[in-house]
């Protein structure tokens, strides 16, 4: 198989010819059909028994010669888009042309290619003074969030209220049949958290511990389906239901005291330096976080305003909103609901398609911001550091390599730019 032709009909999109002679098509053919032969069952024959005319006979003349294309196919493939020094992103879109015995096979190939981005200036940079302004508000929110993580729960009397904890015992019935995934024991439940069916949380405030109770919600659309005990398909979705519920004890969260004695103690449980003491010290770090996330994000705002995008890929896109179909989706199974079931019940869109309607212009944001971080990245010869990928590392599963080295890209790209950055 060899490259005939490399057309550029459209920005970013290159289509290529390929051809493989009568002799090649033939020779890879019959590799496939000894590779594959023991799988056919030809009528008149044992599994395995017929040869090859007998199974194209049977099967169709073509029968391994789309296989064998796909034999002859990537190493030629790759040894094409080095040789019309080209980068791809994206997986390739073949399309046989023509295929005979006589004359061979003729494909064509549409690829998506890395565009052209003109980067502005993006050394020495000159950012406004407001990056250095943290409002006060901010890192009193930062303290905050560090204090909630480090609150202990302590049990009170009287009833439950939103913001409590509460340990329940549950089983949940629709028509009067329990389903799998309805029934716990000693779970732990945030009232007004969100995280329990719409209506559930609501009907356990004013409850006291010690209490048994019924719970009548309806599943929402779009709510996964489950099992009875023997098996069977039980409806959620739209379901009426009750719960009989036990509440346990009710626990309330008490932050700890914003002390220098407590910061000295757990500075190591929020992540910042050991040389941090004081409570003083404490919201210096923070505000020092907040300045160089600030920086961070004029920086890149003024590099992105003042570079041009020849055009961007579908591929591109099509990478952007996968990864945001796989974080909703995640985020629906978390909530026992499918894709469409979140987005119309917890984030209020119509549909799938309505969403991916509005979030539209910041997925085409996002496919710049890459490019654009990309070029960087190759003019100046950026490669993240082991301690920058291993900081996405568990993200891996969720979203794949792919998506941990090009945010640990990032993370290197802002680092090199920041650090030669002029705040005026």
């Amino acid at each position: 198989m060899k490259l005939v032709s490399v057309e550029t009909p459209e920005k970013s999109v290159c289509k290529m010819t390929f051809s493989a002679t009568a002799e090649e098509l033939e020779a890879a053919s019959n590799a496939v059909y000894e590779r594959t032969r023991a799988s056919y069952t030809i009528k008149g024959f044992a599994k395995g028994e017929a040869d090859r005319a007998q199974i194209e006979a049977d099967r169709g003349e073509h029968t391994f010669w789309y296989d064998a294309i796909n034999d002859l196919f990537p190493e030629n493939y790759e040894a094409a888009v080095k040789e019309a020094g080209i980068e791809v992103v994206g997986r390739p879109d073949p399309e046989v042309v023509s295929m005979s015995e006589d004359e061979g096979a003729t494909l064509k190939v549409k690829v998506a290619v890395k565009p052209e981005v003109e980067l502005g200036e993006y050394t020495g940079l000159t950012v406004n003074k407001d990056v250095k302004t943290v409002d006060e508000a901010d890192v009193d929110a930062e303290i905050k969030r560090m204090q909630d993580r480090n609150g202990r729960l302590l049990t009170r009397e009287g009833a439950a209220e939103n913001g409590d904890t509460v340990d329940i015992d549950f089983e949940g019935f629709v028509d009067g049949v329990a389903f799998e995934g309805g029934k716990a024991e000693h779970y732990s439940l945030v009232l007004g958290s969100g995280s329990f069916i719409p209506g559930f949380e609501e009907q356990v405030v004013g409850h006291k511990a010690g209490e048994e109770f019924d719970v009548n919600v309806t599943f929402p659309d779009g709510y996964s389906d489950s099992t009875d005990a023997s098996g069977n398909a039980v409806k959620l979705s739209g379901q009426k239901a009750v719960f009989t519920v036990t509440l346990n004890y009710i626990s309330e969260s008490v932050l700890p005291e914003l002390t220098d004695s407590w910061v000295a103690d757990n500075f190591g449980t929020f992540g910042t330096p050991n040389n941090i003491y004081t409570v003083e010290a404490l919201r210096a770090y923070y505000q020092e976080q907040l300045y160089t996330s600030n920086l961070n994000t004029a920086v890149m705002d003024d590099l992105m305003a003042n570079s041009t995008f020849k055009s961007i890929p579908q591929q591109v896109m099509d990478y952007q909103v996968n990864q945001c179909l796989n974080y909703y989706s995640t985020l629906a199974g978390y909530y026992g609901y499918d894709l469409d079931g979140l987005v119309q019940n917890l984030l209020g869109y119509e549909s799938t398609d309505d969403m991916l309607a509005h979030l539209e212009s910041s997925l085409e944001d996002y496919s710049k911001e890459a490019l654009l971080y990309q070029a960087v990245a190759e003019s100046l010869d950026i490669t993240p550091t082991q301690e920058q990928l291993d900081a996405y590392s568990d993200y891996k599963d969720t979203y794949g390599q792919n998506y941990c080295t090009m945010v640990a890209l990032m993370d290197a790209v802002t680092s090199t730019l920041t650090s030669g950055a002029v705040v005026s």
